[in-house]
């Protein structure tokens, strides 16, 4: 007769409530672990993820099934494998990456060693360290909820860890998780709002989903397929006269090479004609502004234009150099991987550039050979026409918008892919595009007309109404003009996205993405609801981007001077901060002496019966419950104390029970102390 092999069955769920303490405990703790961990699914490498599912599927079915645990010889072997793993997807056992993958792998390794109440100990101590490492990637809102709820969950799994007795119901311990969190708040405020700090809270880490949609260069196609991305690429907020939204040109990267089919930036060559700075004249008032940042790739701040560098208007960002390069770019000495506060302001009117012709102008005149042939040649027959043979740029310029507007161009967010005279193509075949094709293709048409010309990027227009009076200018405002250079005049800006498509600069439009599942969801159901939801997030996360992560010295003095410190300094903050926790510790001296003399209830109880059993010559210890109290009452009254036995028996029975509570105890009192003295009597 053969016999087949037997695998182990999968345990039967008996329910929640049935679950024995311990299954239902180590399945609470699991939930919460594995929550916390979810944030870092996205920074993990597949192994990891695999192999701590695996791990806490593990230990969830030796809960359930009441198994043994592992031995210790498997758990090392799986964490030297998981140190294998690391060292050989990493590189390195060392540096964010590599920590963080082997905390969560020995975070779930760990689940797998609770035998005692010093390895619970240990996992919450992980848990806990584990909550901070997902700001290291992230300090979104949603992620500080989250792990709010994580902090939660572990201080709920360690109050149950000292409740040895019965079986305490979950929302029991989350309620005492919650008040002691609720207690120890004021202290942590006090602490965020005090405690000593060199720069933004959060300014350390290096977010690597940080995007822009600009770049150091550009191609045919790839400012389309990034200005989908509705994220928020800054904040501003205009002290006093808003500039209209024609008006917001937010400068980025100056593109002025061009190989044929990416334009780049023009570099610095050591004494060449850019070292020096521009000519700048600024005329009419200032716009004053403040502008929030959020992180990105390049090394640049996306200014209004013109923001100049002078001391009452260039931006000052604490840890920062910042430079302006002759094209009028603001540059900073590393990407900008955090988020930045800064307040500076820009003229609107002015004027930039040489007055006449230089040397350095004739670089913005150079086309590469053997590219666009077509165009070169359409350009070269129209700079022969009569009325053109002698004009001046901004009458090619115009010539050129006017070309746009009246032969049939097409503004789509689809423009398809362009070949290797994507000029050509767009001039005279397909005559559609984005703003980076029309800005590039009438760059090069001015260029094979003479003109000094370069390509602009950064971003144009906000959304039409501010959230708590900052406008917000998104990813997909991503925006690529021209600048063409006018003897007696300096750089012009032309933007020929205006010509054919006026309403994406009039009204300041971004470009509309396509909404997600739920979104979409929302949207064909109340478009005004979505509209409602979407504001109401992101000014909610504003507020929380301006309170909580942009909260820095500079806030903790203007928060010292309402106080009514006048000029302060590190040492007056110091002394705030040491005088706050004297009186926190003061306080708490207070309480415990005030509150010595409360006792837990179950306690006092025990004293009491104690005392009685002794006038009646029972002889009990202070530790002892009441099922052994009973049977030294039956053992020294005899029958004369079996109504006494039974009702410390009664006791006991309500002591233990799962709620783990004495509900009827003044009632049982009154009842026993009624026994206690007919036995006396009797």
């Amino acid at each position: 007769m053969e016999l087949s092999p037997r695998w182990p069955s999968l345990p039967v769920w008996p329910g929640w409530r049935h679950l024995p303490r311990d299954s239902r405990d180590t399945l609470f703790q699991l939930a919460v672990i594995g929550w916390t961990i979810l944030p870092h699914l996205d920074h993990l490498a597949p192994w990891c993820i695999a192999l701590t599912a695996l791990m806490l599927f593990w230990r969830a079915y030796l809960a359930l099934s009441n198994a043994p645990l592992p031995s210790r010889w498997a758990v090392v072997g799986v964490l030297l494998v998981a140190a294998a793993l690391t060292l050989w997807t990493q590189g390195s056992l060392f540096g964010k990456q590599s920590g963080v993958t082997m905390l969560v792998v020995l975070m779930a390794l760990k689940t797998l060693e609770l035998r005692a109440r010093r390895d619970a100990m240990v996992v919450f101590f992980l848990g806990f360290f584990l909550v901070l490492t997902n700001f290291l990637y992230s300090q979104s809102l949603l992620t500080a909820a989250a792990m709010l709820l994580s902090v939660w969950g572990l201080l709920t799994a360690l109050v149950l860890a000292h409740m040895p007795v019965g079986k305490p119901p979950l929302h029991r311990a989350a309620s005492v998780a919650a008040r002691a969190a609720a207690l120890g708040a004021p202290l942590m405020v006090a602490l965020f709002l005090l405690f000593p700090r060199i720069g933004p809270l959060w300014g350390l880490p290096q977010d690597a989903a940080a995007k822009t949609g600009l770049s150091g260069t550009m191609r045919m196609g790839e400012v389309a397929a990034i200005a989908n991305d509705d994220e928020i690429a800054f904040r501003i907020r205009f002290d006093g006269r808003v500039p209209p939204p024609e008006a917001m040109y937010f400068r980025g990267p100056v593109l002025s090479q061009f190989d044929g089919t990416e334009w780049t930036r023009q570099q610095y060559r050591p004494g060449g004609p850019m070292q020096t700075s521009t000519e700048v004249d600024l005329l009419g008032s200032p716009v004053r502004y403040e502008m929030t940042l959020e992180p990105s790739r390049l090394a640049m701040l996306p200014l209004l234009e013109l923001t100049p560098e002078r001391a009452d208007a260039a931006p000052q960002i604490d840890g920062w150099a910042l430079r302006q390069r002759a094209d009028l770019q603001w540059q900073t000495e590393r990407p900008v991987s955090e988020r930045l506060r800064f307040a500076a302001s820009a003229w609107p009117i002015h004027r930039h550039g040489p007055l006449q012709m230089t040397l350095a102008l004739r670089e913005f005149v150079e086309l590469p050979p053997g590219h666009n042939p077509r165009t070169l040649e359409w350009a070269t027959a129209l700079r022969r026409q009569p009325a053109l043979a002698q004009a001046d740029a901004r009458t090619l310029a115009t010539t050129v918008l006017d070309h746009l507007r009246n032969d049939e161009y097409f503004y789509t967010l689809e423009p398809g892919s362009y070949g290797k005279d994507a000029v050509d193509e767009f001039w005279l075949d397909r005559k559609l595009g984005f703003c980076e094709h029309f800005a590039a293709s009438m760059v090069v048409v001015l260029r094979a007309m003479d003109v000094p010309a370069r390509v602009v990027t950064g971003y144009q227009g906000t959304d039409k109404l501010p959230l708590d009076g900052y406008h917000i200018v998104r990813q997909s405002n991503a925006h690529a003009w021209v600048e063409f250079w006018q003897q007696g005049e300096g750089w012009i800006r032309a933007d020929p996205t205006a010509a054919v498509s006026p309403e994406r600069i009039v009204r300041g439009a971004s470009l509309v993405p396509r909404p997600g599942l739920v979104a979409g969801a929302i949207g064909n159901v109340s478009p005004q609801l979505l509209a409602g939801l979407r504001s109401a997030f992101e000014a909610l996360n504003n507020r929380w981007n301006q309170w909580v992560l942009n909260y820095s010295r500079g806030q903790q003095f203007k928060l010292l001077e309402g106080l009514g410190v006048s000029a302060p300094t590190w040492h007056d903050l110091t002394y705030a901060l040491i005088g706050l926790l004297c009186a926190g510790s003061l306080a708490g001296a207070g309480w415990a002496l005030w509150d010595r003399h409360r006792q837990d209830p179950w306690q006092r109880l025990q004293q009491r019966i104690q005392q009685r059993l002794v006038q009646l010559n029972v002889k009990v210890q202070m530790h002892e419950p009441p099922r052994t109290r009973a049977q030294r009452v039956r053992e020294q009254l005899g029958a004369a104390g079996e109504a006494l036995a039974l009702e410390l028996e009664a006791l006991d029975h309500a002591r233990y029970a799962s709620s783990g509570r004495v509900p009827f105890a003044r009632a049982w009192w009154q009842r026993f102390a009624a026994e206690a003295a007919r036995t006396g009597h009797g």
